[in-house]
This record gives structure tokens, sequence and C-alpha cells, in this order.
């Protein structure tokens, strides 16, 4: 195919990229072209499954590569699909950047030349101009963090010209993609097969953009996904050498409701907009919108890291801010740095319903009471544990579901908290069903406890640990007694009350069910 040919019908930017010239450093002028697009990628390891190394190489600046957290080094290698000569190579770096690294150039993907060592990186985009390097393989070898996390990618761009023969056609894009079929938990897809001048090799099926898995026919099973959830698919095509097709149009499709039509949907979730768009709040909100609650319950720390008006607004807004409508809110320790002046100013009278940061309010069956926990862990609780006895007392509800910030009993980095028991004990005296919180930025499910932390499935009160809304992760998780499930990943929890029932899914950033509590009856 003529170079003409490949260009006609790209959009005008992406073909001027693509068509740029050169002059080497041997003095020839060479037509640089953009080389890494949608090439195979390979990893030393990913943070978890959302942030794939082909996110670095897909053109979306909005998606990205992560390696796993606090190790040195780490890597991400793009293979281009045939001999090249580099001319330039061009790094868009997340926050967790390299502060020293070194690029690598190999022919057949297992030996390595360094054609580039850079030190002291200050991370955002670095150009690196001046490159003469024949290859079919470029890697980013990372040496030395610059922050606690690990090595992450917006982009990784490859520049230069081919210098061989083998394939560079893509095959077509797949067309016709539909849902022939869906379950609580699997979704069925079809499409027309793509065509290629070699011949196509596989498909790689993305859900809300994310590669999710790969098929050697014209279909798909989606499975082990969250119940009565909408999610957008696409599909590619890929030949032997790696040459990826555009995405066929995107389609959408629903999994059935997980317990019948009856049920009243909220998404729960903690911990939630760190200072920084995109990033995983934005990830997390996405799945709201394919939830489609009537409620949203938010267990603390709703903005980092001050809780400020001007934060709120910038960041906060722009994802979990479109659900403000129908958000229940609870203050966290990040809101009360501004003594919760941003929390109340950007909630307005969501924030105090009743007039207090603490409130109570009933759906169905169902009485919920929202608590304000950051000034009970300085021992101020007093008025507000007056207030929850009587307002338990007058609760006619069958059931009754507690939230707030800091968790009474915890198997993460801060432990059991001994200040929260005032609020716990008042929740056990009550025989109240379930209580949720935040503050460990990690998951975990826990058997009834009783005042003491012993498991007691009589008296006791369920618990769950959702801090998982965006902010970063905490991976120490040491199981205490009553644990029944535990993960550090990002997602939310979707919980269903239908009568005197409740149930939970909790649901990561990919879509996927991460784990599944009950249906359990109030008492």
């Amino acid at each position: 195919m003529s170079r003409s040919a490949l260009l006609k019908g790209l959009p005008i930017a992406l073909a001027a990229l693509l068509a740029q010239s050169v002059v080497a450093a041997s003095g020839e002028t060479v037509a640089e072209t953009l080389l890494s697009h949608q090439k195979p990628t390979t990893t030393s390891s990913v943070e978890n499954a959302t942030f794939g190394g082909g996110l670095a190489v897909d053109g979306d600046t909005t998606t990205r590569w992560a390696s796993a957290e606090g190790s040195d080094p780490q890597w991400i290698a793009v293979d281009l699909g045939g001999p090249a000569r580099i001319t330039r190579v061009k790094l868009n770096w997340e926050a967790a950047h390299a502060s020293a690294y070194q690029l690598q150039v190999s022919a057949d993907g297992s030996a390595w030349t360094t054609v580039k060592s850079v030190t002291g990186s200050d991370g955002a985009i670095d150009e690196l101009t001046g490159l003469d390097a024949a290859a079919r393989h470029v890697r980013v070898l990372g040496t030395q963090r610059a922050t606690s996390y690990g090595y992450s990618l917006w982009e990784l761009e490859v520049h230069g010209s081919r210098t061989g023969g083998g394939d560079i056609e893509a095959p077509s894009a797949p067309s016709g993609l539909k849902a022939t079929s869906a379950t609580t938990d699997a979704i069925t897809l079809a499409w027309t097969p793509a065509t290629d001048n070699v011949g196509v090799t596989g498909y790689e099926v993305l859900r809300n953009g994310n590669v999710v898995g790969t098929s050697t026919t014209a279909g798909f099973t989606d499975t082990n996904l969250a119940s009565g959830t909408t999610f957008t698919y696409a599909v590619r095509a890929r030949d032997a050498a790696g040459n990826l097709s555009a995405p066929s149009a995107s389609v959408q499709a629903s999994t059935q409701p997980g317990n019948g039509t009856g049920g009243t949907v909220f998404v729960i979730a903690g911990d939630i907009a760190k200072r920084e768009l995109p990033s995983e709040h934005s990830k997390t909100a996405e799945l709201v919108a394919g939830i489609k609650p009537q409620h949203v319950l938010t267990v603390g720390d709703n903005q980092y890291d001050n809780g400020t008006l001007s934060e709120f607004r910038a960041y906060y807004d722009k994802t979990w801010g479109k659900f403000k409508s129908i958000t229940k809110p609870t203050p966290g320790n990040h809101e009360w740095y501004d003594q919760l002046k941003g929390y109340k100013a950007y909630f307005g009278s969501i924030a105090t319903p009743q007039g207090k940061p603490y409130y109570s309010f009933d759906v169905g069956d169902f009485h919920f009471v929202a608590l304000d926990s950051d000034p009970v862990t300085d021992g101020n609780h007093a008025e507000q544990v007056t207030w929850l006895k009587q307002d338990l007392a007058k609760n006619t509800k069958s059931c009754v579901v507690g939230y707030w910030h800091h968790p009474r009993f915890n198997s993460g980095e801060y432990g059991d908290n001994k200040a929260i028991a005032p609020l716990w004990d008042e929740m056990v005296k009550a025989r109240a069903d379930v209580v949720f919180g935040g503050h460990d930025h990690h998951y975990e499910r826990i058997k009834p406890l009783n005042s003491q932390g012993r498991v007691d499935e009589a008296n006791g009160v369920r618990s769950a640990i959702v801090g998982i809304g965006g902010d970063s992760l905490y991976t120490q998780i040491k199981p205490r007694d009553g644990v029944e499930k535990s993960f550090a990943k990002h997602g939310v929890m979707k919980f269903v009350t239908s009568g005197k029932t409740y149930s939970w899914e909790i649901i990561g950033t990919d879509g996927k069910l991460l784990d599944k509590a009950g249906p359990y009856t109030c008492r």
C-alpha cells in the first residue's frame, strides 16, 4: 500500500503527525512516521488489569500503563512489527514518573542495547530527539522512581521510518457488533469478521475502552460482570505481524438485574477524588453512570487534599459531581482540614439536611444513618451520640444501615479504632444490620462483630470498608478475626435493598465483579 493511501482518510492532525519529515543524524532526509501506534506491548508488571501496556500506545492521553508499585526496575516494550530506523521517542508521563530511565532497542526483543540514558527527569513530557537507531523493539526501562508508587505512562510514541519488509497493513475494522444474549453476570457478543491483506489472526474485545479479552472467532462472551449494569463494547482485529485495526463502532449492552426489578439501587464508596484528572475517580464515576443508582452514599474523604471549595469544583465536580443531586454524603478527615467549609459550600443543604453534618433518612423498609466520625476520633462525641440514641429510638423501620468515614474494626493500615466505639456500640445496641466505612483505601467485608470486636452472628453488626473510590490504594492488609474478603482495588459498591433484604456487589473499574455478598435478611 502506498504512503498516500495509508494517510488517506485519517484525521488531519494524525495524518500530519504520521507524515512529518526529519533529518537523521547522517544528514539524510527521511519521512518520519509514528511507528508504535496500537502495536503489541510487553511489560515487567502492571498495577492491575485496568492499566495494561497497550493503553500507552493507543493514542488516548486519558488511558495509561502503570507498573506495580514500590519496585525498581520496571519496563514497557513495544514491538514495531518490523525493522525500523528510530529517530525520536516521546514519553508522556503520569505523576508516577521515572526520575532515571534508559531507552533501549532490540532486533529480537531479547538482547537490548541502551541508546539513551536519562537522569533527573521531572516527568510530564520527555522528547528524546536526534536518535539514529536500527531496531524492531523499543523499551523504556525505569531504574529510579520519582514517587513511592510505580512507573506510569499516558503515552509512549516511537517515531521513525520503516527500513525493511514485512506486513505493515492493518486489517479492516470489524463491523456489525451486537450483543446476542445477556445474563446477570455475562454478555455474549458477535460481529462480522474483519479482512486483511495477509490474514486476521484474532480480535481484541474492549469494554469501556479497556481490552478485556481476545478471540480467534467472531464472537466472545464477557463473564463475571456486575448485574444490572450497562457497558460499552468495541472490537478490533489483529494480524500476525501485530498490526491492529481501528475499533468497530461501539455498542452498549446490559446485564440482567441480579434480584429482579423491585430493588432500590445505591452506590457506596469513599476516599474518592484525588487532585488529578483524568484519574481513577474518573473511572469509578463511569461505573456509577453504568449502574444508574437511585442514591449515591459517600463514606468520607470525598475530595483531597483539604476539601476546599476550589478543589471540589476542580476535581470531584467533574466526575462524581454528576450525581450530586442523588448523593447523600458524609465528611472525612480531609474535609475537616478545611473545617467543612468547602464540603458544605459544595454540597449545600445536601451536606446538612437536618442542620448538622450527621443525619438520617428512610428508603422503603430501611433506615439510614449518616454520621460525621472525625470529631469522634478527637473525643468530641457527646452531642452526636446523644442525637444517635434519640434517632435510633424513634426509628420504626425494620432495617438499619449506618455509614461514616472511620471504621471501628479494620484490617488495614490504620487498624481498629477505639475512639469510634461510642458510635459502633449504639449500632450494636440497636441491632443494626450493617455499617459502611472508608478511611483505609481498600475493601473488606466483615462478619457481624459485637462491641468487643468478636464474631457474634446473633447480636453483632455486619460491616464493610469501601475506601476504593479513587484515591491511591493502601495495600497493607492483615485480615483480623471475622474478615470474609479483602483486597486493594479501585471500584464501587452496588448496594441493593429489596423489601427487608439487602445484598451488594463490588465492581472494579474494568466492570468485573470483585466480590458479592448476601442477600441478607434484616433483623
